[in-house]
Order: structure tokens, then sequence, then C-alpha cells
């Protein structure tokens, strides 16, 4: 027990750089396989984080858009969408990385001043960016159809008490446009964060060993000859982190039906087989 409390210690925070840095070599405990996978769970937990919180707003420009009767919003919001939901999110890290790689080493001149480029091609940054325009993407297309689905009646009344412009997209179509697209996110959502396991397999570099689950675990993987530890405890973990991710996502719908008649039941996870 003490043991894996000191392998806690070392190890627990060592996917961010925190404890210690020389990963064990032999003898490889259970201990030290949940440690360290957990770790880098870390890595994974920020990516989708993060990337549902840039993308969320991107997609609600894009919905927008997508629905505008102006021909210059409308059109490049299609095509982004379209370019996104067309290719495959693994290409779209190679093809981003490629892209960032060939910025100048030096930075970026603009208006006099040099703009540092080397950390875009980090994963940290880089493989953040294409996960938030991916994401973006596809949830776009969710508020879009979502958008255009909002009740007649809804708009009628807000007509009917004179609600215009931002304060009737505030009040009455926005909530409403989240209410009928929130199932459906919450699939992306997940989607999302098991995509984040491709970021291993993409051409961005862990800096110093700092990877995420799946990088410890192809290491345990390949010192051990058995990929029957590892490999299921990331499930493991993501199996949990997923149904807590459900749950979380099943309080805000409930907090988006509370109104209605039987907004009490849960949120069901009916996952998309296929995308």
């Amino acid at each position: 027990m003490n043991e894996c409390l000191q392998t806690i210690a070392d190890y627990g925070l060592r996917s961010i750089g925190i404890g210690e840095r020389l990963l064990p070599r032999t003898d490889f405990t259970l201990c030290q396989q949940f440690v360290l996978i957990g770790s880098g769970l870390i890595w994974n937990l920020y990516f989708v984080i993060l990337s549902l919180a840039f993308g969320f707003v991107l997609a609600n420009g894009l919905a927008l858009a997508k629905a505008s009767r102006n021909p210059w919003l409308r059109r490049p919001a299609d095509g982004f969408i379209f370019v996104f939901r067309g290719s495959p999110l693994f290409i779209q890290f190679f093809l981003a990385y490629s892209a960032l790689v060939l910025l100048p080493r030096e930075g970026v001149q603009l208006l006099g001043l040099t703009l540092p480029t080397g950390w875009l091609t980090r994963a940290w940054a880089g493989a953040l960016i294409v996960l938030t325009l991916n994401t973006a993407a596809y949830s776009a297309e969710i508020f879009h159809g979502a958008l255009r689905n909002v009740p007649k009646g809804d708009l009628e009344a807000a007509d009917a008490y004179g609600l215009t412009g931002w304060k009737r997209f505030r009040r009455i179509v926005w909530p409403t446009m989240m209410r009928l697209a929130w199932p459906a996110y919450t699939n992306e959502a997940i989607f999302l964060f098991h995509a984040t396991t491709l970021v291993f397999f993409s051409a961005f570099p862990a800096i110093q060993q700092m990877g995420d689950s799946l990088y410890y675990a192809s290491y345990f993987a390949d010192k051990t000859f058995n990929p029957f530890v590892a490999y299921p405890i990331v499930a493991g973990y993501f199996i949990l982190l997923t149904l807590c991710l459900i749950g979380l996502f099943g309080v805000v719908n409930r907090r988006l039906n509370r109104h209605l008649p039987g907004a009490a039941k849960r949120l069901r996870y009916r996952p998309n087989l296929f995308r």
C-alpha cells in the first residue's frame, strides 16, 4: 500500500512535468500502470474541455452564419462545415502539422512585431486547434438543424410579446435551439473525448515524454509485450469518464428542459454507430 502511495506521489502528475522524470524500466507493477496512464488522462481532459469550450462558441457562430440569407456569411460557413465533416480527423491532424511546421522558425513578422510560431507545432496547441475546428463543424451542423426546427409557435409568441433582434434570439430562439440540439451534442462531446486518443498517433510530438493516456499504455505494452493489461486500463478510464460526461450533460439537459412535462427524465446515451 505504501509503495503504491509513493508511486502516486512520484508519477501522478508526471504527464504535466511534475514528479519523477524517469519512467520505470523493469518490474512494472499494476499500480505504476494505473497511475501513469491516469496521469496521461490529464492531457485527454485538457483537449476535450478546451476544444469543447472553444468549439461550442465557434459552432454557434457557424450555425447562425449557415442559416443567414447573406451568401457572404452562408457560403464560407457551408464550406468550412463541409471540409471538416467530409475529411477524416486523422488526416486533418497530419495536414495541420505539415502546414504549421512550414512556418518560419524565427516567427512571422506582423506590424513590426515578431510573432513566435514554434509553439503551434506542439501537441498542446496544434492538436487542440484541430480538435476545436473539427468539433465546431459537427456541432454547427447539429445546432443549425435545431435552429431550423425551433417551433413557429415560440417565434409567434415572441413576436406577440414584442421581442425582436438580439433579445428575441437570447430569450427564445437560442434556449430552444440548445434544448433541441443537446442530446445530439452530447454524443458529439463523447465522440470528441474518445477522439483525443488520436493525438498520440498524429504527427504532433509529446514534449519530454509528457504524453496522454495512450502514450503510457503504449509504453507499457511495448516493454511488457502484453497489451492486455495497459490498454484495458485505458478503456476502463475512458468508460468511467464517459459516464461522468453523460451525467454532466444530463444535468444541463434537465436544466434546459426544466419547464417541460417529464423534465426529470434522464438523458439517455444513444451512441452514433455511424458518423
